[in-house]
């Protein structure tokens, strides 16, 4: 739904442009392109260039871009606060009005010059409008966001550029309402001073939106495992806090980064973006490399992909000539680069190859006159991955990366029983996600001072995978994502880049 109303908007908007342009002296045809369109607003307005190259930084981009359209508005004459927040609000509803009103006029330089306040004063009360209005926007109705790693390949690629609906799901209420404007939770140009301030934490409370989360949706949450980090570069959600907890110990831990460990509030929490393949009430379980969700077969997104290994009939496969010929483009994530060349070593001395595909590359790849076989490869149990990062670090469960659950996703009201087997389970839920004391003596378990054997959940509950299933830390790793966490649904892909833009890409809606 939401996707459909950003559409009709959008096409709206452009509609509206059309008539702008027109009526400035410029081929109205030309408001049909985008980017060119906004390109053409820059030059009428007599912009610096540099600000429509500033558009394509992530999140602040968007306040610049609100910020143009004002200063494209006031040359027709619109100068006071309810015609900037109609620009900024209802642009879809206003900008044909000011395209196809005979009352509206182009008022070119003369009318934003002859304007009382300086041309200075007005571009500062313009900017300072835009980034109020560029943050509630941000806050309750859609987000920037770019996909940092390739956690999602093939779905989402690195250098996407997404739009996130927050009203999808019914935006939140900022938990820590204190920040800096445009940032998440670093300062700009750093990596390790956050962006906020904890003065003030407001309790979790939820806008109604269009809907809730559904299994399959490609969602932004955030990172159920960041509220502590070690701050310091190439560590944070990249490598969590608690993994080395669980395998140093909290004592060896702090004694070497005690200086540089920090605790977020869960909005500040580092932003992940997965599928949310299972919902409250559902059991999943992995076995052998496939999902199943309530004991059946799991959705297989078309452009998801796992690794495999080829065996050739003879001689070697030129992967880089794939392309070309059988459209099947080999992608390594950057970060399991070192993973991936390990396990390639291994298999090229067997004379096969160890390589990421999607269901669809396998269906081409088999029809190469040089390969004998294409079988999924399924990682192994690991001792010590299942003790300190499989979910819920019980070596008894014996469960991996491939082979996993079956687990039950709790939703809200839920009785659980509690039992020294699934304590692991449910321990973080209730005491950090939920905010209750818990202590276990003698095999009794004491919630906010209480002994009981049950507990009743407040929240729902999802659980997150990524499509590159085994290049993607995900809730195998850390659980639970609960509805707080809950940013907004990707919806869609505005810009992608790699060496230069993806034009296939773009505008294009997130399945």
């Amino acid at each position: 739904m939401s996707v459909i109303i950003f559409i009709i908007g959008l096409i709206a908007w452009h509609i509206g442009l059309y008539g702008m342009l027109k009526k400035s002296g410029v081929d109205g045809w030309k408001a049909l392109i985008p980017l060119y369109n906004t390109w053409l607003i820059v030059e009428k307005c007599k912009i610096q260039k540099v600000w429509f190259w500033l558009q394509f930084i992530p999140i602040a981009g968007q306040f610049i871009t609100i910020w143009i359209t004002i200063i494209f508005t006031m040359h027709f004459g619109k100068f006071n606060l309810l015609h900037h927040t109609l620009v900024t609000f209802l642009p879809f509803i206003y900008f044909p009005y000011l395209g196809f009103s005979d009352k509206v006029k182009w008022g070119s330089d003369k009318v934003f010059q002859a304007y009382k306040k300086s041309s200075s004063r007005e571009w500062i009360d313009a900017g300072v409008f835009a980034v109020v209005a560029a943050t509630i926007i941000r806050t309750f109705v859609f987000e920037a966001y770019v996909i940092p790693t390739g956690s999602m390949e093939k779905t989402l690629l690195v250098n996407d550029f997404l739009f996130v609906s927050k009203m999808s799901y019914g935006p939140r209420i900022p938990i820590t309402p204190l920040s800096f404007p445009f940032v998440h939770n670093t300062m700009p140009l750093s990596e390790t001073n956050v962006s906020y301030l904890k003065w003030i934490q407001l309790p979790y409370k939820r806008v109604v939106g269009f809907g809730n989360v559904k299994r399959n949706d490609v969602v932004v949450f955030n990172f159920p495992a960041g509220d502590t980090i070690i701050n310091l570069p190439g560590y944070g959600s990249a490598q969590p806090y608690y993994d080395f907890v669980r395998q140093n110990g909290r004592d060896a831990v702090w004694q070497e980064y005690g200086d540089n460990i920090i605790v977020h509030p869960f909005d500040k929490t580092d932003n992940y973006i997965k599928r949310c393949v299972a919902v409250s009430g559902d059991t999943i379980q992995v076995k052998n490399g496939f999902l199943y969700v309530n004991n059946t077969k799991a959705y297989i997104a078309p452009n998801s992909q796992k690794y495999y290994i080829v065996k050739p009939k003879n001689g070697t496969i030129d992967f880089e000539s794939l392309k070309a010929d059988y459209d099947v483009e080999v992608r390594n994530d950057e970060k399991t680069e070192e993973f991936y060349n390990q396990l390639q070593e291994q298999y090229a001395q067997s004379k096969t190859y160890f390589v990421p595909l999607t269901e669809s590359d396998v269906t081409k790849l088999i029809k190469h006159p040089n390969v004998a076989s294409i079988e999924p490869y399924v990682i192994p149990f690991s001792l010590s991955e299942s003790q300190y990062k499989i979910f819920p670090y019980d070596t008894t469960l014996h469960w991996g990366v491939d082979n996993y659950g079956p687990l039950y996703i709790p939703k809200r009201n839920d009785i659980i029983t509690l039992t020294k087997n699934n304590i692991a389970i449910y321990r973080r839920l209730i005491t950090v996600y939920e905010g209750n004391t818990l202590k276990e003596q003698d095999g009794k378990f004491i919630i906010n001072d209480k002994e009981t054997n049950t507990y009743t959940t407040k929240y729902n509950y999802y659980w997150m995978m990524g499509d590159n299933r085994h290049n993607s830390q995900d809730s195998r790793f850390w659980g639970f994502v609960p509805e707080t966490h809950i940013v907004g649904k990707a919806s869609m892909i505005w810009f992608s880049w790699d060496k230069g833009p993806r034009w296939k890409r773009l505008l294009r809606t997130i399945n």
